[in-house]
C-alpha cells in the first residue's frame, strides 16, 4: 500500500456492512500498530476490542444515559467549552457536509438527533476498539496514543477494512470501563468503529477538505 495514497484517502466512514470482521484480520492489523513510536519506548496503549453482545450492552447502557439526560465528565477533554474560529466555522461545514449528504435539513433537529445516536451504535459497524491510556503517564502521552491510532486506522486500510475514529464514545467512560472491567486509573481516549464500508450509503459519500500547507506552515531560515 503506497502510504502517501492511503493518507490521503483515508475517511470517516459512517455506514457499515453487516459482514463479519474476523479475529484474524483484527490480530493482523494490531500486529503493525504495535510498532508505532512512542516516548521512551513506553507504549501506553491499552486495547479493548468489542463485538456481539458486549457492544450492544456499551450502546443501549449509553444510549439510556442519554435518555435519561445523564452525562459525566469525559477522562480527556477533546472539544472545547467554547469554540472559536477559524475552528468554529470549521466543525460547522464538517457538520453542514455530512447532514446535506443525509438529506437532513437544518431545522429537522429530530433526524439530526437520530444521525447523532448512531455515534453510540458505531454506526452499525460489527467491531468497536476502545483505546486507552494509564494516568499517570500524563496528556504528553496522548501523542502517542495518536501516533498509534493514525497506524491502526491505516493498518486496516490495507487489510480492506473502514474505520471511524470517535470522540463521543468516549462521552460515558465510567460506563464503558464498569462493563469491560478497566481499572479507573486509566483514561478512555476515544473509540474507533471498524467494519466493511456500505458504500452505497448517502453517509460515505461526501469527503471533508483540507486547509492548504501554506496556511498552517512557517519557514525560518
Amino acid at each position: 500500500m503506497d502510504i502517501a495514497h492511503a493518507i490521503k484517502k483515508r475517511k470517516s466512514v459512517r455506514s457499515f456492512l453487516g459482514k463479519p470482521v474476523t479475529r484474524e484480520t483484527l490480530l493482523e492489523v494490531l500486529e503493525v500498530a504495535r510498532w508505532s513510536p512512542s516516548g521512551a519506548n513506553c507504549q501506553p496503549w491499552r486495547i479493548e476490542i468489542v463485538t456481539g453482545k458486549t457492544k450492544e450492552r456499551i450502546t443501549k447502557t449509553i444510549l439510556r444515559a442519554k435518555e435519561k439526560g445523564l452525562r459525566e465528565p469525559p477522562d480527556i477533554d477533546y472539544y472545547p467549552e467554547i469554540w472559536k474560529n477559524p475552528y468554529k466555522e470549521r466543525r460547522f461545514r464538517c457538520g453542514l457536509a455530512l447532514y446535506s449528504a443525509l438529506g437532513i435539513e437544518r431545522g429537522d433537529a429530530e433526524s439530526r438527533k437520530r444521525a447523532w445516536l448512531s455515534n453510540y451504535e458505531f454506526f452499525g459497524a460489527p467491531v468497536g476498539i476502545l483505546l486507552f491510556m494509564p494516568k499517570a503517564l500524563g496528556t504528553g502521552f496522548l501523542i502517542d496514543m495518536g501516533i498509534f491510532i493514525q497506524s491502526l486506522v491505516l493498518s486496516c486500510m490495507n487489510r480492506g477494512l473502514a474505520t471511524c475514529i470517535q470522540a463521543s464514545l468516549a462521552e460515558y467512560p465510567s460506563i464503558v470501563k464498569d462493563i469491560l472491567g478497566v481499572p479507573d486509573d486509566f483514561n478512555m481516549v476515544c473509540g474507533i468503529s471498524v467494519g466493511y464500508e456500505d458504500k452505497s450509503s448517502p453517509a460515505n459519500g461526501f469527503r471533508t477538505s483540507r486547509i492548504d500547507v501554506e496556511e498552517f506552515t512557517r519557514w525560518h531560515d
